[in-house]
């Protein structure tokens, strides 16, 4: 299986995993992107950060 078909199976389980807080329950993640919205800068960047470092992590227990 060739690099695209894997980032292409991430991609599509991402988008499915994505979509199941706004699916289930949607007032739900409206009030969390609301609570969001209101965080500073170095507030969503170091979300951001710590998603990158925990995503890395499991791609390196899974090698």
């Amino acid at each position: 299986m060739t690099l695209l078909y894997w980032l292409g199976a991430a991609l599509g389980l991402m988008l499915v995993l994505e979509g199941l807080l706004p699916f289930a329950a949607p007032s739900r993640w409206r009030s969390a992107v609301r609570r969001l919205a209101e965080c500073s800068d170095a507030q969503i960047r170091f979300g951001g950060l710590t998603a990158i470092l925990g995503g890395l992590l499991i791609l390196w227990l899974f090698e």
